[in-house]
């Protein structure tokens, strides 16, 4: 059985990640739909096999539940303080509704109903609804207002969910909602994302020069060497408690030689933000870098893909400049000396680049129709996809961890040390090369 899942930023008041809203699809439709014990046989076997702390972080989940999952006590998996339960009208119109919903209340859980209307079945639920989700793809309906007003009338938190425009950010603003949530969200919520002026040409020849199959150290130096953050930033890292040193480093060469090219190869495009306390930012970061994992981990079941694994890897860690840097694409793009093929598969989404860069936005987005057609354009099958976004999210996790740790401990130098965390390559094997491929 064929199971894709994916995870979603959900962003609380103050624009910082509080938690992902876990998707999934089961072949061609949606798993919510379906009411058979299959479905949830499917979800139990998935989620015992799933590392939640790796997929999730510290953050909690919302997780749709259909009545089969509740009932086969599937939420229980989960610690009651770290999963919220979403419940649709398929549970609200179930005869057994609010006794099952009622029963998870009081062991902790907290409980989210989606799409509330102005009706008695709502109503009738609310005592045990800790969350109200409020549709906010027409921020114009007169409705959302009055949604809104009834929820804080009970008490109730309010999470505003598809909220993909301008228009709805507003509306959300306005509303003083306590969750975003929605495409892109953390590009919509960027306000606090400042232009940064090493993130101008030599950070983009550093990102390029630092991702060559076979990068250059004194290229490398020289590049850092003439940027005083870049300098700062790289030499801040290496002396942190991270590494624990004897002595300092003093020296670009010298900082690069203990670092090593494969440690700086994934951290650089990361480095220059991680002193930001803006977990906005962060998201954008962690997304580009999980972006640009998959591509260079997918890449290597493409025959005679016309980008190499380092320029694919570039492929999706470019694709959230403009945001980054509040500049159109096209100029952030401009003066990097980077193939045509990835420009044009940035810029115009053409070719097997557009076809891979869509490939993994779709699937960070849930768009499972235009993954399906970007796997198919592609010759990857879905359930190979879904594997080497786990494996992503995985490797991601371990190395930001990794980032973010050496300028925590240097809040105070009479800690400990920390503990290095091993970090497992989310590049597959020969015998795993095999399976990328459509049978």
């Amino acid at each position: 059985m064929q199971t894709c899942i994916v995870r979603q930023p959900i962003m609380n008041r103050e624009k910082k990640v509080a938690a992902y809203e876990v998707l999934f699809q089961e072949d061609e439709s949606s798993l919510y739909n379906q009411q058979d014990s299959r479905a949830a046989n499917a979800i139990q076997d998935f989620f015992m096999g799933l590392d939640q702390n790796n997929f999730l972080g510290d953050k909690d989940a919302f997780i749709t539940f259909t009545p089969n999952l509740l009932m086969k006590n599937i939420p229980r998996i989960f610690s009651e303080n770290r999963l919220v339960i979403q419940i649709e009208d398929n549970v609200i119109v179930h005869p057994l509704a609010q006794r099952i919903i009622c029963r998870y209340k009081k062991q902790g859980y907290r409980v989210a109903l989606m799409n509330f209307e102005f009706t008695q079945r709502c109503f009738g639920i609310l005592d045990d609804i800790s969350i109200i989700k409020i549709d906010f793809s027409n921020p114009e309906d007169p409705k959302i207002r009055q949604k809104v007003m009834v929820a804080r009338s009970f008490g109730k938190q309010v999470a505003a969910y598809n909220v993909n425009t301008e228009a709805a950010i507003e509306k959300a603003n306005e509303l003083a909602v306590d969750f975003y949530q929605g495409e892109n969200v953390a590009n919509l919520l960027s306000t606090n994302v400042h232009r940064m002026d090493h993130l101008q040409s030599n950070f983009f020849q550093l990102m390029v020069a630092v991702t060559k199959e076979e990068p250059n150290l004194d290229e490398i130096e020289r590049i850092i060497s003439q940027d005083v953050t870049l300098t700062y930033s790289l030499l801040k890292m290496v002396n942190s408690s991270y590494f624990a040193l004897r002595n300092k480093v003093k020296s670009v060469m010298q900082a690069l030689t203990i670092l090593g090219v494969g440690q700086l190869k994934q951290w650089v495009y990361l480095m220059s933000f991680s002193g930001e306390d803006d977990s906005v930012n962060n998201e954008l970061i962690r997304t580009a870098f999980l972006r640009g994992s998959m591509c260079q981990a997918l890449v290597d079941f493409l025959p005679d893909f016309p980008l190499s694994r380092s320029e694919s890897y570039l492929l999706g860690m470019f694709s959230t400049l403009d945001t980054l840097l509040q500049v159109p694409l096209e100029n952030a793009m401009e003066a990097l000396p980077v193939a045509d093929e990835l420009k044009q598969g940035l810029l115009t989404g053409e070719g097997e680049p557009g076809a891979l860069l869509r490939l993994v936005i779709d699937y960070e987005n849930a768009d499972w129709r235009g993954v399906s057609e970007a796997a198919k354009e592609l010759d990857l099958s879905m359930t190979f996809v879904a594997q080497k976004y786990l494996e992503c999210v995985e490797y991601v996790n371990d190395i930001w961890q990794d980032l973010m740790h050496p300028f925590e401990d240097q809040v105070d130098q009479d800690e400990k040390p920390a503990e290095r965390v091993g970090t497992q390559s989310a590049e597959g094997t020969e015998e795993t090369k095999q399976q990328g491929k459509k049978k």
